[in-house]
C-alpha cells in the first residue's frame, strides 16, 4: 500500500485524504489539537505542524512520517497574497525544513489567482510558473513537483449562494473537491511528475447562473458572459480526464 502524506489537512486536505483512505496509507498534518484527535478518530495519523512566514529559532526536525513516504500533498498557501515575498521564503524554507530531501512525487495546490482579472482565456502558457514565487521556489527546491491550480474550492457546503458576490454577470472559474481528489488519484496512478495545470470546471457559467441553479430558480435571461475564464483543457488532453462535476450549476446535486 503505497504511503500518502498531506500537509495542510483543512477543508480540501481533509476530502482529499477521506477519499484516498483504504486504497492507501494516509498520514497529515493539521494546524489545531481538536483536528489532530478528530484525524485520528477517522483513521487518519495526524500530527500538529504549521509554517509560518517568519525564520524560526529553532528549525523543525524531518517529519518522520516523510521518510517512507511514496508521494506527499501540500495544501498550505504559498503564494504572495498570504505574504510579501521575504515572508514567503520563510514559509517555504520552514516547509523544506520539514519535508527535508524526498524525492517521491509531489503535488502541490495552487491557484487560478495567479491570473490577472481581465476578460481573457488563461492557459497555463499565460503566466508559466517562474513568475510566481512561491511555485517558483517550490520547484526549484523539488523537481518533480507536480502544480495544480486550483479554482474556487466548491462542493458539501462551499455554495456560491451563500456568498455575497459582485460581478454576477461574470464567469465563474469553479471545481468540485471530487474532482481534485479524482484528478490526484489518476495522477499518482501515472506516475505523473513535474506538470502544471490548471484545475477548472469545463464549462463557466456566469456567477447568477450558478447561484439561480442552486436556488432552484428558472434562469431565462441570455446574456454574454463576462470577465476571465481559466482553462483546463490542457489537463484534459494530457491526462485524457473526464469531469465528475463538469458545470457549476449542478455541484450542489
Amino acid at each position: 500500500m503505497k504511503k500518502i502524506r498531506i500537509i495542510g489537512c483543512g477543508w480540501l486536505g481533509e476530502r482529499i485524504a477521506s477519499s484516498l483512505s483504504g486504497k492507501y496509507d494516509i498520514a497529515a498534518t493539521t494546524t489545531t489539537e481538536n483536528k489532530v484527535k478528530d484525524l485520528n478518530s477517522k483513521g487518519i495519523h495526524a500530527v500538529l505542524a504549521s509554517f509560518p512566514d517568519y525564520q524560526l529559532a529553532e528549525p523543525y526536525n524531518e517529519w518522520s512520517e516523510i521518510k517512507n513516504a511514496d508521494v506527499l500533498i501540500i495544501t498550505i498557501p504559498v503564494n504572495e497574497k498570504s505574504c510579501c515575498v521575504s515572508s514567503l521564503y520563510n514559509r517555504i524554507q520552514n516547509l523544506s525544513t520539514f519535508i527535508g530531501d524526498f524525492k517521491g512525487q509531489m503535488f502541490l495546490m495552487s491557484s487560478t489567482g495567479v491570473y490577472p482579472d481581465l476578460p481573457k482565456e488563461f492557459t497555463e502558457e499565460d503566466i508559466p510558473l517562474e513568475k510566481v514565487s512561491g511555485e517558483r521556489m517550490l520547484r526549484n527546491r523539488y523537481p518533480q513537483l507536480n502544480i495544480l491550480r486550483l479554482g474556487g474550492l466548491m462542493g458539501d457546503n462551499r455554495l456560491l449562494k451563500n456568498y455575497n458576490v459582485g460581478n454576477l454577470d461574470h464567469a465563474v472559474n469553479h471545481i468540485h473537491y471530487a474532482d481534485i481528489s479524482a484528478i490526484i488519484t489518476q495522477m499518482i496512478e501515472k506516475k505523473t511528475g513535474a506538470k502544471l495545470y490548471n484545475v477548472t470546471a469545463p464549462i463557466h457559467p456566469a456567477k447568477s447562473q450558478v447561484i439561480n441553479a442552486q436556488k432552484n430558480i428558472p434562469d431565462e435571461e441570455v446574456f454574454e458572459v463576462k470577465g476571465k475564464k481559466v482553462l483546463s483543457s490542457k489537463l484534459v488532453s494530457e491526462l485524457d480526464y473526464v469531469f465528475q462535476y463538469p458545470d457549476p450549476r449542478t455541484f450542489h446535486l
